[in-house]
């Protein structure tokens, strides 16, 4: 009640129809305005016009006089005429409001001296009254709401930039060292504070970059100080106090002012006044200033007030000013009168005189320099601390202030200097997001290939290890490629190519887990035989993918899988006489595959490129270590020196290409398992679980541990990654209530969608949002990981419900991880399939293969061939019965030449 006293409140109907306005209204007046609640409704700044108001509104911009609120009136020679948005348009609507009192009104903007236009004004709310009355005018009330209206009053003004009754200090765009200095219900606002410096409840730093050790009381707003001034602030405490600095210009010349007031002092003229919240009379005793000192001697008394007075210096004959020019009056010295004297030396201003001479661009050009300057702080500590923030806000400040350019020098300075491959790829795939934000949505795609050969010699360093130098021959490789989006498009991606070499060493770590057994050597021509189920993945997905299964650490849980009875993954190597390596990639029909023979070491060379002829086959050979590709010696003179003769490798897959089904890299574990047999060594599949991961680094495909782990290992199992390096995955076989093994099997069935998934930049898109720490994937990764964890759960429960919301949960969750991996006919068949299941998901990444379902009832095969038959569009599906594999990888050596 007391608040609206001093504004203006609504007087409404039952129906919340307007009746009047009252602007600091009588107590009998605000008393009519109150609401069952005990609140009034006060007037605030939003106001919303419906089409039909808004006509008649603007049907009145040619209409004398009131053509003269626009420029089309004033440049026709219109005397201007000022309106009221709330006491001339909107009081008009008003019930109870009549012509005549509506016609005599004036807005309480308007001063009582200005009587020569009352006429002008009232031909004015004539043209209103006419095109308006009729208009309807109701009111929406906020409960709980509150109004803040901009005052001179620095309590309320602190009060709007704190929060009282947090438990805690609010730091807005700043870096602060010592956040424990800082205490409950204060804000920092734009500042770079280093060292201790105590902030005390209430009080707000604005725009400052300071050095401590500073103690700042309560309830103080300090503003525009930099290190310069820091020192000044020691062995002080301010309590209840308005410091501030500014750039002013004095006759062209710029200058730096400071000026000091207490929050209680009052800016209005009328009444006896104060400054640093004392009495005058108190100020000058304790001070030795005098009257004189502040206003001319003909300066009638009731104008002598704060705004009036000249008590701040802006310049001094010998040196350059400071804030202990005027923080000297807290607490006179005995220094003979130094201080003082110094002060009236000074070229002194009053805080009316000082407003037009404030320069605005100078203060907003060291507000932004001191705004990237604590945001480069805070980007370098959230790198190096590996904190989960995103950089995303200050890439795009930087970028779109046209200064970049220090950002991008910090970020190689981070790269450079840690000693962490993790923080160093995150530091380059921010210069990544740079570049890109510099194309502003040209020059192509983000995501593409990163093999120009412009950017051979910087990848070299990275390659051999030499970070520092690798940074820096980026960096000059970049300095010519910001010229075009395209351009910059381009070498964003090389970028990213920069960082998976960094991740692709990371992961090399999975190498220290990697260990053999020699066994005897099969003979010559025998075949050695490796199967494997294929996979489907429950839960946990994405959390095992390098960076995040050693940044985040991973939690995924996988079935091994017969699909219609069948292992459908396999590999078998022998031994040859001819030093000769023989690949054949393909159906185990020897006359179907496609078959390479590598005589030379030159054959060898693009075992690092994916798409490559028997690439896969090639870099196992190399991880087996049966092959050194930078061996001085020939192929043939490693291959007869060490076995007697070549090799001959055969793998193959029944499932189809971007099945979901983790097809390549249990490939690549059955591959290696077959030739480490025939080269006379064993791993187990702990090992090889590693080996898989060293080989996809060395084939340069990334990826990460779920798919291997689900295939090589038997049955329902966990595999976790701790969020450290070296990379160690360990496997937890789950067991589950007797029998379910059965009913999971009666109620599992795989749905090919027909859809050949299309992944190619799923992998760099969810990689390149880790990185940038997007708040919404960040949530949805630690999601994954306790949904593992409620997945385990469930099937200790033997609970097919709760599997099923496990599911859903989790398609879901890679939705949110890969935007666009649910094609439009995949949400189709999966809507047709809802009532019918308890949960589903695409296998893998999404974006097509096959779709895994747990249905409700068992057996559901023919049923749902019959359901899915009626629905059009649906293209080339099949439905596939699968069953949990007990024995996952296994190894054969078959007796002779001849049995295949």
């Amino acid at each position: 009640m007391a608040y609206a006293r001093k504004h203006g409140v609504y007087l409404t109907d039952s129906q919340g129809f307007v009746l009047d306005i009252y602007y600091q209204g009588t107590e009998e007046e605000i008393q009519r305005c109150t609401r069952p609640d005990g609140q009034v409704p006060l007037v605030s700044g939003i106001a919303f016009f419906s089409v039909e108001t808004a006509e008649h509104l603007l049907a009145t911009h040619v209409s004398p006089p009131l053509d003269a609120c626009t420029y089309m009136g004033l440049d026709s020679g219109a005397r201007p005429v000022q309106l009221s948005l709330f006491f001339d348009i909107l009081l008009c609507m008003a019930r109870n409001v009549s012509r005549e009192d509506f016609l005599v009104g004036r807005p309480p903007e308007m001063r009582q001296s200005d009587t020569d236009i009352t006429g002008y004004l009232q031909g004015a709310r004539a043209e209103l009254w006419r095109e308006l009355r009729d208009q309807p005018l109701t009111m929406a009330y906020i409960p709980d709401g509150n109004y803040s209206y901009m005052t001179n009053s620095a309590s309320e003004f602190l009060h709007s930039l704190t929060c009282p009754g947090a438990p805690g200090a609010q730091v807005v765009h700043s870096q602060v060292e010592e956040l424990q200095l800082l205490r409950a219900g204060s804000s920092v606002i734009s500042c770079l504070l280093e060292g201790p410096v105590l902030l005390g409840p209430g009080s707000v730093l604005q725009h400052c970059h300071l050095q401590g050790p500073i103690h700042i009381g309560a309830n103080c707003f300090v503003s525009g100080l930099d290190t310069a001034q820091s020192e000044a602030l020691h062995c002080l405490e301010l309590h209840n106090l308005v410091l501030q600095g500014h750039h002013v210009r004095l006759y062209s010349n710029p200058v730096r002012a400071f000026t000091l007031v207490g929050r209680l002092d009052s800016w209005e003229r009328q009444g006896t006044g104060t400054y640093l919240n004392m009495p005058w009379s108190e100020f000058f005793q304790k001070t030795g200033i005098r009257n004189w000192d502040l206003w001319d001697p003909d300066t009638p008394p009731t104008e002598r007030c704060l705004l009036s007075a000249r008590l701040f210096p802006v310049l001094h004959p010998s040196r350059a000013l400071g804030p202990r020019d005027m923080l000297w009056m807290l607490d006179p010295q005995e220094d003979g009168g130094e201080a003082l004297c110094a002060w009236r030396a000074s070229w002194r201003l009053s805080w009316e005189q000082l407003q037009p001479c404030l320069d605005r661009a100078a203060t907003l050009a060291s507000r932004r320099d001191l705004f990237f300057h604590q945001a480069l702080q805070k980007a370098r500590s959230v790198l190096e601390a590996q904190q989960d923030l995103s950089l995303c806000p200050l890439i795009r400040a930087a970028v779109r202030e046209g200064c970049p350019g220090p950002l991008l020098a910090t970020l190689d300075q981070v790269a450079a200097g840690t000693g962490d491959p993790g923080v160093a790829a995150r530091a380059l795939a921010c210069v990544a997001d740079v570049l890109g934000c510099m194309a502003e949505g040209q020059g192509g795609l983000r995501s593409g290939p990163a093999a120009n050969p412009e950017w051979t010699r910087p990848f070299s360093y990275l390659e051999y290890g030499d970070l520092a130098g690798g940074v820096k021959a980026l960096a000059q490789e970049r300095d010519k490629w910001l010229s075009r989006p395209a351009l910059l498009v381009r070498a964003a991606r090389h970028y990213e190519g920069a960082g998976q070499i960094l991740i692709r060493q990371a992961v090399m770590s999975a190498q220290n887990f990697v260990s053999m057994e020699p066994v005897a050597l099969p003979a010559t021509g025998q075949w050695v035989v490796a199967e494997c189920p294929a996979r489907v993945d429950f839960s946990g997905g994405w959390s095992d993918t390098p960076p995040l299964a050693y940044e985040l650490g991973g939690a995924v849980l996988g079935l091994a899988v017969r699909v219609d009875g069948r292992r459908p993954i396999g590999a078998r190597a022998r031994r040859i006489s001819e030093p000769e390596l023989w690949l054949a990639v393909g159906p185990q029909q020897d006359e179907m595959a496609m078959k390479i023979v590598c005589r030379s070491l030159e054959d060898l060379q693009d075992y690092c490129q994916p798409h490559a002829p028997g690439a896969l086959l090639k870099a196992a050979f190399i991880c087996a270590g049966i092959v050194h590709v930078s061996s001085k010696l020939s192929l043939r003179e490693q291959l007869l020196r060490t076995f007697g003769g070549g090799f001959e490798l055969h793998t193959w897959s029944e499932l189809p290409h971007g099945s979901g089904l983790g097809t390549s890299s249990i490939l690549a574990g059955t591959a290696l398992a077959a030739l480490q047999r025939a080269a006379g060594r064993m791993m187990s599949s702990e090992a090889l679980i590693h080996a898989v991961l060293h080989l996809e680094q060395v084939l340069t495909t990334g990826g990460g541990w779920q798919d291997q782990v689900g295939g090589l290992m038997p049955g329902i199992k966990v595999g976790r990654s701790r969020a450290q390096l070296p990379l160690k995955v360990e496997v937890e076989e789950i067991t589950v209530p007797e029998g379910f093994v059965q009913t999971l099997n009666d109620h599992l069935l795989l749905v090919y969608t027909g859809k050949t998934r299309l992944a190619r930049n799923l992998l760099q898109d969810v990689l390149r949002s880790w990185y940038a720490r997007l708040p919404a994937v960040v949530q949805n990764a630690h999601s994954l990981v306790r949904n593992t964890e409620k997945c385990v759960e469930a099937f200790h429960q033997g609970s097919l419900s709760l599997l099923g919301q496990c599911l859903t949960l989790y398609w879901e969750q890679k939705k949110l991880m890969a935007p666009g991996c649910e094609p439009l006919v995949v949400r189709r068949m999966m809507d047709v399939l809802a009532p019918h299941v308890h949960g589903q998901s695409l296998a893998g990444a999404g974006g097509g293969g096959f779709l895994y379902l747990l249905t409700k009832e068992p057996r559901q095969k023919e049923a749902l061939e019959a359901l899915l038959a009626k629905t059009e569009g649906l293209g080339n599906y099949s439905i596939h019965l699968v069953e949990v594999d007990t024995k996952g990888l296994s190894l054969q050596l078959l007796e002779n030449e001849t049995s295949t």
